[in-house]
């Protein structure tokens, strides 16, 4: 029997991922849950495993390249004595169209059969991204088999839509889609010409890389960005660390200061769903679930695993789950599940010393909070006037305007501030 190999979605608004090494040769055997080869994205770079046990009999995809979601990249035969067949991939000059988001001709992707049955709107997926439909969905376009795209296979991207409404094929014209002086005189916006000097050294951009770049400009595109910034006090949390890290280190687990805030962010959560939400057209998606996403450095880059159902878990288990997630994300272990379906966003930019930063929202999420260094700071007491020295973090949330006012923005901060300034041991 043969199986299809397909590459898995790692993360909801992912359509495409590049498998950067096969960890097996055609001919080798493989067992279930085996490593059998490396992929990158802007959220993670995993090792995938074998679905099944056999034989690696083709190899469609050649490293480097970058391939849809659910596109077969092997054919694993469970068959005794199965028979190895010749590798059929795209093209190399295809390959690297694909690689930097170039029209590839169909005739170079190998295909994946759709369904007989499938569905209008599996279909129209398979033709656009979660961005483009968005934003079809948003200028009241239901039907985007009319409009020409060049992305890969022919998928609809989005300056392909953004074109389309500029165009006066649609009567809501798009002008804050490129700069206002090319708005007014009605011609394209030229970036300057970037002079390679003798001592520039010149890098094509890695393909995870790349796909963090579209990633944060299409976030950018899409969610109105609004920010608001408080100052937490650590004292209750670092006395409670104090008390508790040998309790925790007893049972293996490393206490950290991320595992009090990530507690604190799924009571806050559930107090305030809207923050926990997704907007889906004009749909709010309020999360039944509080599956909070931790950027971990990895050197290079940052990758996002999801710790899921936080709301359920005590510090203990919150503690242990970072610890696993943080050193499986480095080693490349992470599964395709741990990077799907987070709610809400933590990054970290304070382990470097940072004062905060100002981060842009994890798509379909509603929001993202960066916490800064946690350090002492002279601190004013406004009831008493009292000048006190506190150990003190900056936190800055962005959030999408058009789901989130302002003022629920605050009441949220508000109350993950009052969790961590009166956090009891």
């Amino acid at each position: 029997m043969r199986t299809d190999v397909v590459m898995p979605q790692m993360g909801e608004s992912l359509v495409e991922a590049t498998l950067t090494h096969w960890l097996k040769k055609l001919g080798d055997t493989v067992e279930r849950d085996e490593p059998l080869f490396e992929i990158t994205t802007d959220k993670v770079d995993a090792e995938v495993p074998s679905p099944v046990n056999g034989t690696l009999v083709e190899i469609l995809v050649e490293p480097g390249q970058t391939v849809d979601i659910n596109h077969v990249v092997a054919v694993i035969d469970t068959a005794a004595g199965a028979v190895v067949t010749q590798v059929a991939t795209v093209p190399a000059a295809a390959a690297q169209d694909v690689a930097v988001g170039k029209a590839v001709p169909t005739s170079h992707v190998p295909k994946v059969s759709a369904a007989a049955d499938a569905s209008v709107d599996d279909l129209r997926r398979t033709k656009s991204t979660p961005l483009v439909r968005r934003i079809a969905a948003e200028h009241g376009i239901q039907d985007l088999s009319g409009i020409a795209g060049s992305g890969m296979s022919g998928r609809v991207t989005k300056t392909d839509i953004l074109s389309f409404i500029e165009s006066g094929a649609h009567n809501n014209v798009v002008q804050t889609s490129r700069p206002a002086a090319a708005a007014k005189s009605g011609r394209e916006y030229q970036l300057p010409a970037i002079e390679i000097g003798p001592r520039d050294r010149v890098e094509v951009l890695t393909p995870q890389r790349l796909a963090i770049a579209r990633h944060m400009i299409a976030s950018r595109a899409t969610s109105a960005h609004a920010q608001t910034v408080h100052e937490v006090d650590f004292t209750a949390v670092a006395k409670a660390k104090k008390i508790l890290t040998p309790e925790f280190a007893e049972r293996g687990v490393r206490l950290t200061y991320t595992a009090f805030i990530i507690k604190a962010a799924a009571e806050a959560l559930a107090a305030f769903p809207m923050v926990n939400s997704s907007l889906d057209g004009d749909h709010v998606v309020y999360r039944g679930d509080i599956n909070i996403a931790m950027a971990v450095d990895v050197g290079d880059s940052l990758i996002v695993p999801v710790i899921k159902n936080v709301d359920e878990m005590s510090l203990l288990g919150v503690a242990r789950a970072i610890t696993d997630v943080a050193e499986r994300a480095r080693s490349k272990r992470l599964k395709p599940d741990e990077v799907r379906a987070g709610t809400f966003t933590i990054t970290n930019p304070g382990i470097f010393g940072s004062e905060f930063g100002v981060p842009i929202i994890n798509q379909p999420q509603t929001a993202i909070l960066a916490t800064g260094a946690i350090k002492k700071r002279v601190v004013v007491d406004q009831k008493t006037d009292a000048i006190m020295i506190r150990p003190t973090s900056i936190w800055c949330m962005s959030f999408d305007h058009r789901v989130v006012d302002g003022a629920t923005a605050d009441r949220f901060m508000l109350k993950f501030r009052e969790v961590i300034e009166n956090f009891q041991a």
